[in-house]
């Protein structure tokens, strides 16, 4: 039983060795019950969902991994290890399947977005409903943040890749978090410490610039997972950090092509929304699973 007798969930850190590798993930809620697949961003891990997890814990099965190299997961070295979101697809596919989950929620972010649409695309049968969160699937969302890493996608040269080197810098860490936010009060400094402690890592931002060249695939799979969309008409739930410079409004408002009954909401929060704006957020996730879940 994960509920004590006052409703506080209990949250299990836990690891699961995957491929040889040792992926960290944070569990919580009756295993029987609906499952949520938490999918987090970049430069983040798991923790960006500290807060949420136990929000939905008491009605719902909640899973949030890490990605290799990312937060407490391996981080094996690139000869041993080709980073790329299809292994990230693969990993995370291969241990809902450990675990035993049939069908899941999933909850994407960042990176999260085309590592869950990947999934959608090996499983289609297995998504019950889609929780998007500046989680990109359209060019319209690609904004000029974007330029740098489209001409590192077009010359692989060293001097691209070179260019890119400060987006895993502190100041850049810290402005993903507070970058359109209205009250900073409201996000915990701690966040970007934990973050960038993991990305100072030996290795690690060359790992990084590895995925950043990867992402060029995600955007080839667009169409593909546009047509999931089309074809599947998900339930879906958008609550999107309006100022986000990084995945701006336009790429929320491109989900409505493809599912017109996507449930709306742009809020007044960038990047990472959830941050700051759990307290507005949270009860749409609720309000939403609970009608597409029970």
């Amino acid at each position: 039983m994960s509920i004590n007798k006052y409703n506080f969930p209990v949250i299990r850190h836990q690891t699961a060795e995957i491929d040889g590798l040792d992926i960290f993930y944070r569990e919580a809620g009756p295993v029987d019950a609906p499952a949520v697949l938490l999918l987090h961003g970049f430069p983040t891990s798991s923790h960006m969902f500290r807060n949420l997890i136990p929000a939905l814990a008491d009605k719902y099965h909640v899973v949030a991994p890490d990605y290799p190299g990312f937060g407490l997961s391996s981080m094996p070295s690139r000869e041993e290890f080709p980073y790329s979101f299809e292994r990230f697809a693969e990993i995370v596919d291969a241990l809902v399947t450990k675990l035993g989950i049939k069908s899941y929620t999933i909850y994407v972010m960042d990176y999260g977005a085309p590592t869950g649409f990947r999934l959608a695309l090996r499983h289609p049968e297995r998504i019950t409903g889609m929780i998007v969160q500046n989680g990109n699937a359209y060019e319209d969302g690609l904004s000029s943040f974007w330029d740098q890493l489209k001409a590192y996608w077009a010359t692989n040269s060293k001097e691209a890749r070179d260019a890119l080197r400060p987006l895993m810098s502190l100041d850049v860490t810290k402005f993903q978090y507070l970058d359109g936010v209205s009250d900073q009060s409201r996000v915990d400094p701690a966040n970007w410490v934990y973050d960038q402690q993991f990305l100072d890592r030996p290795g690690n931002i060359e790992i990084q610039l590895d995925l950043f060249y990867d992402y060029r695939k995600n955007v080839a799979l667009y169409p593909q997972f546009q047509a999931f969309f089309r074809d599947r008409q998900p339930p879906t739930l958008i609550t999107w950090g309006k100022n986000d410079s990084i995945f701006p409004a336009p790429g929320a408002e491109a989900f409505k092509r493809d599912i017109p009954n996507a449930e709306f909401h742009l809020i007044d929060s960038g990047h990472f929304a959830l941050e700051d704006r759990a307290d507005e957020i949270i009860p749409l996730i609720k309000d939403f699973l609970g009608r597409t879940l029970g």
